[in-house]
This record gives structure tokens, C-alpha cells and sequence, in this order.
């Protein structure tokens, strides 16, 4: 506030000396004013009441103006400071498609979640970098998920960072990660895709864990990761659209059989209460076909009086059921809330420009093209979730890992994968068009980033 005052004070002084520099004009001779004819006016200085009112109104408008600058500066830069504060990362390597990297020179700053972005980046490349676990080394992970012991010999898709354009996104620290989560539950919570994330997270942290102080006990719908020495546990809950439906426990794979209770979530809610940290996704089971049978009331009054509906529509009014049930069951100042949005199928080579392709099969390198955006992630969807979200009453931080996973065509199990429980054999892996799953994803991989993300908010 001095240096504002003293600023006023400078420019006050310049004020007056330049009005009373002004007025000498009306004490100088009279060729002064005899310019192109015209006639000059009357000797004499200019009444006080005047100059009082040049100069106040002319320190007012100064004085207005240093308040408003004053005022910018506080908001404008922050970002600014941030960027000079920010630190190069632990990369672990150097990146070999860009080793002229000048990180001097880079004005990214911190992460921080109110303000960067973490949709518009891009994937770079680096070799040096090693994933934190392998499907080797990881117990935990599912043979869908273990493309390494199922065959893929190419390694690249697990050597590519996510690099925001604002920001650094820190390093997945394990230790840190158990100390945040000291004395906790953390649980995620949908569908395979979400226990695809969940896997990845356990095997992110479990190798710094002594051998006897960590157990897990698996169940069809709820499985428990505990990490003793942190008295706190990582665990997955199966509800694949969140709502209570009936391909919840006996898997119908007709999707035309499936019905969804989309006024229903208690069954599967009472399990989440007194979780401190609640991770849901849900969407690629509601893609199963343009219109979903959904159900009002219980199952035990018939399966009569369900109705067809779009799926945006039955995807909008189970949503809410679940965002009724949040705002109306979780104290946010005992509970954080996360909600991963969808993550994209790769069914369509031509979305991609390879008109001659196989889905995602045979894919060795992202899509490097600038927010590319294909048939595998609907829009309306995703709108269908930041409206809900955005009238809740409860906090939900939104983890947007669809446009960064959009690119990742070359990550997914594809034909190293499993079905019905059973690798898929050779003449299955030689028919990729009916068989490559270019849903799912390998891991290490893409989820490791999803985390990444989910940790930097921890």
C-alpha cells in the first residue's frame, strides 16, 4: 500500500507541474494565441476555482487508476509465480524425442488442481523411464490386464508420460501415497475398468511394502488390499453401473436380457459408508446399445414394468440416483469423492485414419493428433456427468482421463488377453477382428497415468 501511496504522491506532483506549466500559456505575449488568425483572448490567469477542479479531477482518475492496477496484480500473476517456483521434475532419464528439452527455458508451472489443466498436453516418449512394477513382479494383477505373460514382445506403450501444457505432474511416490492414505479406506468402485485402476494402484505401492505386512482377501463383489505398517486398505467394490440391475452378480451377456433398477443404489451403497476416500466410475456397460431396459421399483414385482429407454436418458436418471445418495449420505468433511470419467474404446481403426486397420490391434504408437476425439467416447455421456456433478452439493473431484487416453490406441489388451477365463488360443489371437479387446487396457499402462493423476490429488 506505501508504494501504491507514493505512486499517487509522483504522479499528483507530475499533475500539478504540468497544470501550472499549462496555465503560464496565458501569461505570454500575445503572439502566443495569434495562430492562423486566431484572435487572442484576454490576459490573466484562470479563476482558482478551476485549477482546483482540473487538478482534483485529474488526481482522482490517477488515483482510480493505480487502485485498479493495483487490484489486477493481485490475481493476474498468479499463475506467474507458480511457473517461477516450478521445479524440474525426477524424470529418471532424458527424453529421447526431445533431449534438447530446456527446462530453464520451460514455464510450466506446479501442479496444482484449480489450475491446471491436465486435458490439452501431449504424450512424450522416454525409454529411461521404468514402470514402477511389471505383470511379473505385481501378484495382484488379472491375466486380462498381464498382456507381458500373454505375449506382447513390443515394450514401447509403457515407456509414454502424459505432459500437460501447463503444468508438471509429479511422480507417483509410493511411500508418499501410503502416508496420505495413514489409517484410511480407499475404495474404488464400478466396473472393470475401475478394477483395472485399482490394480494398477496396488501394484504402484505394494512393492514398498514388506513381505507379511500386506494381505488381500478377494470376493466376488468386494475385495480388500491391506497395507498393515499403514493400517490403512486399497479396495476394489464391483457395481458396474453403479446402480442395482440384474447382470450384477450372474453376468448376462445378452445385453437385451439386462435390466437396470434406476432409482435403486442402496444395495450396493450401504457397502461404501464410512470409506474415507470414494473412487466411482461407471460407463461402458450403459454402451452396450442405443436403448436399455430400466426398471422403477423392485425386482420381486416383475420384470413387467420396465421401459425402454436411450441410454443417454437411463444413464442421466441412475446417475442422479447416485448423486442423490452422495449428497444425502456423505459428510464431505470426513469423505473425498472422485468420479472417473469414461475411459475410450478403440473399436474403429478408421476414427484414427487407418481405414485398413483392425481395431486396435497390430497399434505400436498413440494418435499424435491434436485433441483427436473418436466414436469410443460419447460426448453426450460426457456431458450427462459434468451437469450432474456440477449441481451436487458434495464435492466431486472430477478425474478426466478421457481426452489423454483417447490418443492410447497402441495400449489396450488387445489379443493378449483372456476370455470367458481362458487365454485366448491361436486361432482366436489370428482373428483379431472378433477377438481383440480394445477395451481393456495393459498394465503397466494407461491406468498408471490415471493414478498419477488421482495421486497428484492426494
Amino acid at each position: 500500500m506505501k508504494e501504491n501511496k507514493h505512486r499517487v504522491y509522483a504522479q499528483l506532483h507530475l499533475i500539478i507541474k504540468s497544470t501550472r506549466s499549462s496555465l503560464k500559456l496565458y501569461e505570454c505575449p500575445s503572439s502566443a494565441f495569434f495562430i492562423m488568425g486566431t484572435p487572442r483572448p484576454p490576459r490573466g490567469k484562470l479563476p482558482l476555482s478551476v485549477i482546483l477542479v482540473l487538478v482534483c479531477g485529474l488526481a482522482f482518475f490517477a488515483l482510480l487508476y493505480t487502485e485498479i492496477s493495483s487490484f489486477s496484480s493481485k490475481f493476474r500473476f498468479k499463475p506467474c509465480a507458480k511457473r517461477k517456483a516450478a521445479k524440474k521434475p525426477v524424470s529418471g532419464g532424458t527424453n529421447v524425442q526431445a533431449s534438447a528439452f530446456n527446462y530453464a527455458a520451460d514455464d510450466r508451472f506446479e501442479f496444482d488442481p484449480e489450475e491446471c489443466s491436465l486435458v490439452d498436453g501431449k504424450w512424450i516418449f522416454n525409454s529411461s523411464i521404468k514402470p514402477l512394477y511389471s505383470d511379473r513382479t505385481c501378484p495382484y494383477l488379472d491375466r486380462q490386464v498381464s498382456c507381458v505373460k500373454n505375449g506382447r514382445l513390443d515394450s514401447e506403450y509403457m515407456h509414454w508420460e502424459w505432459q500437460p501444457d501447463d503444468c508438471f505432474l509429479p511422480r507417483f511416490n509410493p511411500e508418499i501415497a501410503l502416508r496420505k492414505l495413514q489409517g484410511k479406506r480407499l475404495m474404488f468402485i464400478g466396473d472393470s475398468l475401475q478394477r483395472g485402476q485399482w490394480q494398477s494402484f496396488v501394484c504402484l505401492v505394494e512393492s514398498v511394502i514388506p513381505e507379511g505386512k500386506k494381505s488381500i482377501k478377494r470376493g466376488r463383489v468386494h475385495t480388500v488390499f491391506r497395507a498393515k505398517e499403514y493400517n490403512a486398505t486399497i479396495e476394489f467394490y464391483w457395481a458396474p453401473f453403479l446402480v442395482e440391475s440384474n447382470t450384477d452378480l450372474h453376468i448376462i451377456t445378452d445385453p437385451k436380457k439386462r435390466i437396470l433398477r434406476v432409482d435403486s443404489v442402496e444395495k450396493h451403497a450401504q457397502n461404501w459408508i464410512g470409506v474415507d476416500i470414494l473412487v466411482f466410475n461407471t460407463y461402458v456397460w450403459w454402451m452396450s446399445g442405443l436403448r436399455i431396459n430400466s426398471l422403477w421399483g423392485s425386482f420381486a414385482n416383475g420384470e413387467e414394468g420396465y421401459e425402454e429407454l436411450d441410454a443417454s436418458v437411463s444413464y442421466r436418471i441412475g446417475l442422479k440416483t447416485w448423486a442423490n445418495w452422495v449428497d444425502s449420505n456423505i459428510d464431505p468433511n470426513k469423505t473425498r469423492v472422485f468420479f472417473t470419467t469414461m475411459s475410450p474404446t478403440h473399436q474403429r481403426s478408421a476414427d484414427w485414419g487407418h481405414e485398413e486397420g483392425i481395431k486396435c490391434f497390430n497399434e505400436t504408437k498413440p494418435v499424435m493428433k491434436k485433441r483427436h476425439w473418436g466414436t469410443g467416447s460419447d460426448k453426450q455421456i460426457m456431458g450427462v456427468v459434468k451437469g450432474v456433478i456440477h449441481r451436487m452439493k458434495t464435492p466431486v473431484i472430477l478425474l478426466n482421463i478421457t481426452q489423454l487416453s483417447e490418443y492410447r490406441i497402441d495400449a489396450h489388451s488387445s489379443i493378449h488377453t483372456e476370455s470367458g477365463g481362458r487365454l485366448l488360443t491361436d486361432d482366436e489371437k489370428a482373428d483379431p477382428l472378433h477377438h481383440a479387446d480394445c477395451i481393456h487396457w495393459c498394465l503397466p499402462g494407461v491406468p498408471d497415468t490415471w493414478n498419477q493423476i488421482f495421486y497428484s490429488h492426494l
